[in-house]
């Protein structure tokens, strides 16, 4: 058996030969050797075992078995970097899933209206535009790794708060921390990991913050279903507090993932850069083609920064071909948003509510759906956002999020309370939390995180975040308010309608980014910006070129 377990777990080991006392020329341990130059150990196993001598050559077999182990090697470590990354972006999903039932015994313990509920739940996002427009500057100053830490910190201050807060005055200061937390974890994650990862798989990866605030939200979900049976006084404290767990983890992670190649080369340390390139592309001839690319978009170039404008004062002035970044990537965060997203997660068991669903643990059952279904369509993006492109998944999803919207509000207006109107919701619901996870839920992250050039990625990227936190927390704070007025199948209407002009912005605004490093991107948006009337391609290792 020992002799078998050999064969087929050592790939090649290296025969050290001595002569002895009487000239005999010994192997391996001392085994003396054949007139074939074969050991007695190698004739023990037999004429095809798999150890080789040292003065042997390596075979073309033998290169390609090494050449995908060391692929194998760095894909694992490529997406356990992307992974633990995008841990913090489990806290937002957490947040806006266990929120969605924790509230309704919040509102009970605290005896709180419905307006200090839309405060509660829509000021996360709010504040955590603060964390966003921070985590810019803070990551270009600690780096794009420290920022994931101090992300994961200050939510965790945040949490505690929220979990022993006796008052809403108390409960609010803790969310304000939290939200802090948050806006820091979601503008760095994307960044990081399309800033560490191979062209080839860029897409996928960068997708993981999204799923991640999906299984976020099914776990908040999941939290609010278990913890229900739970005292009112209790209940929601323990959902809350069980979201401090993965921001514990992130203190972990930090030991294993490396900082930014292009963040390194910011900070002229261009030999670690290089390390770190080595370790997460898997050609070497590439690694020096990203560096020297990373280097000439970061303005080295020898060893020589050229000076150039304050980051601020660029977006603030930008140039035609950083004007069309910064509409593109605000108008996708924005409109990620405003579709209504967040009024569907947050505000689901008001909405079964309303299609007549009266059982508190009915309501939280029908969330839990939500969830699952939100996760596993998540899924669909991750194996198609590098083979399909990033356009025509967010057709999809947009198409599909208006058809679903204008749905739920049909059945919320004319079929009222009863058995076709709560199937007809579910099913608009979970359509539309399906078709949002496909596209236009992890695209915007990962097109915000491609489009924007080195020296101004951290920063512009920020200023995303910060449209996306403002647009969820207005959905946020006044869906309650504004479905008093017009009838939660009014607002429903209205965001199908804004679902629609996504669909416009997408054909019109949005170009197509898969297959091109993050340095050709740049290039791309230097061109004209009719992305219809001038197609350009460009490979992944090809230079801009426009078809005449």
């Amino acid at each position: 058996m020992r002799q078998k377990a050999n064969q087929n777990n050592i790939r090649v080991i290296c025969l050290k030969t001595h002569t002895d006392r009487g000239g005999e020329k010994m192997g391996l341990l001392g085994v003396p050797e054949n007139g074939n130059g074969e050991t007695g150990v190698s004739l023990a196993l037999g004429s095809k075992n798999k150890y080789r001598r040292m003065d042997s050559e390596l075979t073309e077999d033998d290169d390609d078995y090494l050449r995908e182990e060391r692929k194998s090697t760095i894909r694992k470590y490529v997406l356990v970097c992307a992974v633990f990354a995008s841990l913090n972006n489990v806290l937002l999903g957490y947040d806006v899933g266990v929120m969605s039932g924790a509230v309704i015994f919040i509102q009970e313990d605290l005896k709180i209206t419905d307006v200090q509920v839309e405060v509660l739940i829509g000021i996360l996002s709010i504040i955590s535009l603060l964390g966003s427009l921070a985590g810019g500057k803070t990551s270009d100053v600690l780096g794009r790794k420290w920022t994931m830490a101090l992300a994961a910190l200050v939510f965790q201050i945040g949490a505690a708060v929220m979990t022993i807060a006796p008052s809403f005055e108390i409960l609010m200061i803790g969310r304000v921390l939290a939200g802090v937390g948050i806006g820091l974890g979601i503008m760095i994650a994307p960044v990081y990991i399309a800033e560490i990862s191979p062209t080839i798989s860029r897409g996928s990866l960068t997708s993981f913050p999204e799923i991640f605030i999906n299984l976020g939200i099914l776990l908040g979900y999941v939290s609010n279903y278990a913890f229900s049976g739970l005292s009112v006084h209790i209940s929601w404290r323990v959902m809350l507090a069980v979201g401090i767990l993965p921001s514990v983890i992130v203190g972990f992670a930090l030991f294993i993932i490396p900082e930014s190649p292009r963040w390194l080369v910011m900070q002229n340390r261009v030999e670690e850069a290089r390390l770190v390139l080595l370790k997460t592309n898997e050609n070497e001839k590439e690694v020096e083609e990203r560096l020297e690319e990373i280097l000439v978009a970061a303005g080295i170039s020898n060893g020589e920064k050229y000076e150039e404008k304050a980051v601020w004062r660029e977006l603030l002035s930008p140039s035609p071909s950083l004007r069309r970044m910064l509409v593109t990537g605000f108008g996708i965060q924005c409109f990620q948003m405003i579709t209504g997203i967040d009024a569907t997660v947050y505000y689901s068991p008001e909405i079964f509510k309303q299609a007549g669903i009266e059982n508190n643990s009915k309501l939280l059952a029908a969330t839990v759906a939500v969830g699952i279904t939100k996760t596993i369509f998540i899924l669909f993006a991750i194996f198609l956002i590098d083979k399909l492109g990033r356009k025509p998944l967010l057709y999809v999803s947009t198409i599909g999020m208006t058809v679903c919207l204008f749905s739920l509000a049909l059945g919320q207006t004319l079929l009222g309370k009863g058995e076709l109107g709560i199937a007809l919701t579910i099913l608009s619901v979970c359509g539309n939390v399906a078709f949002f996870s496909m596209g236009l839920g992890p695209v915007c992250w990962v097109l915000t995180s491609e489009i924007f050039p080195l020296r101004l990625r951290a920063q512009a990227a920020a200023l995303g975040a910060v449209g996306n936190r403002v647009s969820s927390g207005l959905v946020a704070m006044t869906f309650l308010s504004v479905s008093r007025k017009i009838t939660v199948g009014g607002t429903f209407f209205i965001f199908s309608f804004i679902s629609a002009f996504a669909v416009l912005f997408v054909y019109k605004f949005v170009p197509e980014t898969k297959g091109k490093s993050l340095e050709q991107i740049e290039l791309l948006f230097k061109n004209e910006f009719d992305w219809q009337e001038s197609e350009i391609e460009l490979g992944d290792g090809e230079r801009l070129v426009e078809k005449q």
